[in-house]
This record gives structure tokens, sequence and C-alpha cells, in this order.
């Protein structure tokens, strides 16, 4: 008898506590359902046509190596020193290198996808400029995918930088038109479209221009187009006499967009970034002069262009930087 006790007191625990578990297991359910019915709604309520205060400018082009990363860095840094309060994002997820041209590598704890997916603050993984204090650094994460980039993430940072009181935000876009291109690209006020005086950067910097006009925020809800801008790197006007290199000319006709800045062909910019520093503040050095005219005329001001002429030999001879 007293067996028979145990038998249907073991049997009445084991249906509690397989009770308990379902309850457990559907009260999970419930807030599962709840956190992404939240999460859902918090994606229909975000107002993608409303502007930001800050001004976002991305600097992109078509193909690697024409000097998007130095350029950000620079016209960042410039932003920066001439008093303006100055954000910039590297979006090249996987391939992180803005940290290492801006000298702060060795400071980045979070990145951009930590703060997209919740795991830190922006405050957390905003670097301070070890140059000037008006500019900080968000640096890309090296090991993820680019997939983790979302739209809804990038439009939080960017809000959250706006309500911090940053007056600019520029972000450095890998090239080409892959994930992280697009969503640098996408909430952006003013595209800076890098391009070497070469045939091909000249052809795949046309293709970016067509995807500005129709991957954009602006595209998408019938509000005003980005203003694209050309900046012209390693520009060498004896190479274009010598008819290795089209003019400036040649590609602004090719282009059709407003030419922002010519960037001189110059060992100095080699030279900041084996020091860790935009090429801006490299003294004496005709790209980082160059670099600042480019801000001003960013800024509204008239500026002169220069650095568009061939060299004399004296100047050659003088190993001008």
């Amino acid at each position: 008898m007293a067996s028979d006790l145990n038998k249907d007191v073991e049997l009445e625990n084991s249906t509690v506590a397989e009770t308990e578990a379902e309850a457990a297991e559907i009260s999970q359910e419930v807030e599962n359902e709840a956190g992404e019915a939240t999460e859902a709604a918090e994606v229909e309520e975000i107002d993608y046509k409303a502007d930001f205060k800050a001004k976002i400018i991305v600097v992109t082009s078509g193909k690697g190596g024409v000097g998007k990363t130095t350029s950000s860095a620079s016209i960042s840094s410039g932003l920066a020193l001439l008093g303006k309060k100055t954000a910039v994002i590297d979006f090249d997820v996987g391939l992180r290198n803005l940290d290492l041209v801006m000298g702060c590598e060795r400071r980045v704890v979070y990145d951009l996808v930590n703060v997209i997916k919740r795991e830190a603050t922006l405050r957390q993984a905003l670097i301070k400029d070890k140059n000037c204090p008006n500019l900080y650094i968000l640096p890309a994460s090296q090991t993820r995918d680019k997939d983790a980039l979302s739209k809804e993430g990038v439009h939080r940072i960017l809000r959250e930088l706006d309500d911090m009181g940053f007056e600019y935000i520029i972000c450095d876009s890998p090239a080409g038109i892959e994930t992280g291109a697009l969503m640098a690209l996408y909430f952006a006020d003013i595209a800076i479209v890098t391009t070497n005086p070469e045939v091909s950067s000249v052809r795949d910097s046309d293709r970016i221009i067509g995807i500005l006009d129709s991957k954009s925020r602006r595209a998408e809800y019938g509000l005003e187009p980005i203003k694209p801008y050309l900046l012209l790197t390693r520009y060498d006007p004896n190479r274009v006499d010598g008819g290795h290199m089209l003019s400036m000319d040649e590609v602004i006709e090719l282009l059709s967009i407003e030419l922002i800045g010519v960037i001189p062909e110059s060992k100095s910019v080699l030279e900041a970034s084996n020091l860790g520093k935009p090429t801006v503040y490299i003294k004496g050095s005709d790209a980082g002069m160059a670099y600042m005219d480019t801000v001003k005329r960013i800024l509204g001001q008239h500026v002169d262009f220069r650095f568009t002429q061939k060299v004399g030999i004296f100047k050659r001879l003088l190993g001008k930087k």
C-alpha cells in the first residue's frame, strides 16, 4: 500500500513538473512574440523621410585604391579643425582601415556592428581623435559579416549622433555596391565621389553615381536628390601632358558632376599613412593643402583650384611634397 502511495505521489510530482515546464515554455513564447512585435513596431515607426540636423556626407568610389579612406580621414579632420563637431564612420566591415589611418587602432574596443547589434552603446564605441577634440571615430568590425549592417541600425546610430550635436557625419564607404557601400550612402545628403584620372576608375565612378540616384533614402522617398561632387585624387599634370592620364576637364565632362577638389599625387599621403595621421597634418604638403581647400568648399567658401598645372623643373628638383 505504501508502495502504491509513493507511486501516486511520484506520478503527481511528474505531472506538476510537466505542467510547470509547459507553462514556462508558453510564457517564453509569449515573451518572444511580444519582443518581436515590439521590434516590428519600432521598425514600422521609423520615419525615414525625416531629415537630420547634421549634414551626412558619404565618401564613395566605384573601385578600391583611389584614396577614399585617406580622403575620409582628411575631410573629417579638416572639418573638425575648422571648428565643426564631426564624426567619421567606417562602413568597410571586415576590412577595417580608417582607424589605422587615424592612428587609433589600439583604442578600438567596440565597433559599428557592436552598436548595431546593441552589444555596446554608441558612446562606448566612439573614439575621440588624438589630434582634434571636435572629431570622433566609429570603427568598422574586423571580423563580422557585412550583412550584419541594417538600415534600422544605421538610422539609429545617425539619429543618436544627430541628437549628440554632431554637425557633420562622414561615412567612409567600401568600394563598389555591396551591403556596406549601400548602407553608407543610403542616408547621405552629399556624396564625395572619389576618382583617379584613369578610364577604369571614371567608368566605375559613373556607375556609383547611378546608384546614388536610385538606391538612397532620398531616391526611395522622392526627396531632393543626393548632391554628388567629384574629388579627383592622385592628379599629376605632368602625366596628363604626357598623355598618360585623363585631364581634369575630361573627367568632369565624362561624369557631369561638380568638382569639389583636386588632390595632387604626393608622397606625403604615404608618409601620413605610415605616421597614422591624416594628410592635412603634414606640414608643407600639397595634398594636405588641397584637402583643406576641399573642406572649405564643402563649407561653402570660394577657393581657387591649385596644383592642377604642370609643375616646373625647379619645383621637381626641390622635391616638393
